[in-house]
């Protein structure tokens, strides 16, 4: 029996249905699945499986059509916009393709948005931001601005980012998509290695078979569906 306790991320039956024209199209076709607490899950499909979709789906961007998404103990598809951008900001950190830097500010100042968001205090929040940087080899690099950086150092800023506010899950949607595959290499361990140090839950979005070696749990998903619910390992204490 498996312990509810552990679980981060419950996907019931989610249906989500796009209208276009008088044409119904389904993206995802009642989806279930379960994702454990400190968990490196990856949602792994080809180009139109339905794997953004479903990310847009645990994420809070969209609604679905049908079903339910519980991340924690809070029922997410239930919260109005702004009590989901409240949620965000507290729980969910995100890793993007397109690293989406703010061009004006600095490797430092980018790092330290979440936490200004929390309302933490400038010095305070600037200090985690440098001590982040630091843990991704960026010490170097903190008053550099993106056009200062290569595209392997912005994805580093934006891991750093991501985990400046202690989330408790990450989604990262085809973090590594612009990197080459050394870089690929040294992001991915870099995402797994700081959210196992703090047991914290990651979601991978990819169509990139190599990126499912660094999972605990891949979802395959074609044509709406999962086709294959895999665990790659068995979890130690969680």
């Amino acid at each position: 029996m498996r312990n509810v306790a552990d679980d981060m991320i419950k996907i019931n039956h989610i249906r989500k249905v796009y209208r276009m024209g008088s044409e119904r199209v389904v993206a995802l076709d009642h989806i279930d699945a379960v994702v454990k607490r400190g968990e490196i899950c990856c949602i792994f499909g080809t180009s139109g499986s339905g794997k953004s979709t479903l990310l847009n789906q645990l994420a809070g961007m969209e609604k679905p059509t049908e079903g339910s998404v519980v991340i924690g103990k809070v029922n997410i598809t239930k919260l109005r916009e702004e009590q989901m951008a409240v949620f965000r900001q507290k729980h969910i950190g995100f890793i993007f393709q397109a690293y989406n830097l703010l061009p004006y500010m600095t490797a430092l100042e980018n790092t330290a948005i979440p936490l200004m968001f929390q309302g933490v205090g400038k010095h305070q929040r600037e200090k985690q931001a440098a001590r982040l940087l630091k843990l991704v080899g960026l010490g170097d690099r903190m008053h550099h601005y993106p056009s200062q950086m290569s595209g392997g150092q912005q994805q580093r800023v934006g891991i750093a980012r991501a985990f400046a506010a202690k989330p408790s899950v990450i989604f990262a949607d085809e973090p590594t998509g612009n990197l080459d595959t050394k870089t690929t290499a040294q992001i991915m361990e870099m995402i797994v290695e700081m959210a196992k140090k703090n047991d914290q839950t990651i979601v991978l979005v990819t169509h990139d078979p190599e990126m499912a070696h660094y999972a605990d749990h891949i979802l395959t998903l074609i044509d709406g569906n999962i086709v294959r619910d895999e665990k790659t390992q068995e979890k130690g204490s969680l």
